[in-house]
């Protein structure tokens, strides 16, 4: 399956740790994620990232851009809702292209760790009649 990666600047650490963590049912997948979170997944884990663009330099879009196509199989989006970014709507974008799409998506821990068990139970194989 094709796990996509993102995380606000508040939460790059926490998504490190959560890959550290949960690194023996990610190794198994396919990773994607905006450049500078990918990197840092990188170097803490040593799992292979397909690393977009950062962020705000477009790596959104790109992500965006697989959502649309039904490439990405689930979302991991860690992000801070007390910190407004200048790149909001591009940020709110991932999120409404995941429901137009129906791609599961976490934005919190709680439920990052809820999906990524059921990843690895194989309860998200109904998204292989979507490709």
């Amino acid at each position: 399956m094709n796990v996509g990666l993102i995380a606000h600047d508040s939460k790059k650490k926490l998504m490190q740790n959560f890959c550290i963590a949960y690194k023996g049912i990610l190794c198994k997948h396919n990773l994607y994620a905006t450049g500078t979170t990918g990197k840092l997944i990188e170097e803490v884990t040593n799992l292979t990232v397909h690393k977009y663009l950062p962020g705000h330099l477009g790596g959104e879009q790109q992500m965006g851009a697989q959502i649309e196509n039904n490439d990405i199989d689930l979302v991991i989006f860690l992000r801070d809702p007390l910190a407004p970014k200048s790149h909001e709507p591009d940020v709110n974008k991932a999120v409404k292209l995941c429901d137009t799409h129906n791609v599961p998506l976490a934005t919190n821990l709680a439920t990052a760790e809820l999906l990524v068990k059921a990843l690895d139970r194989g309860d998200l194989e109904w998204r292989e009649m979507f490709r």
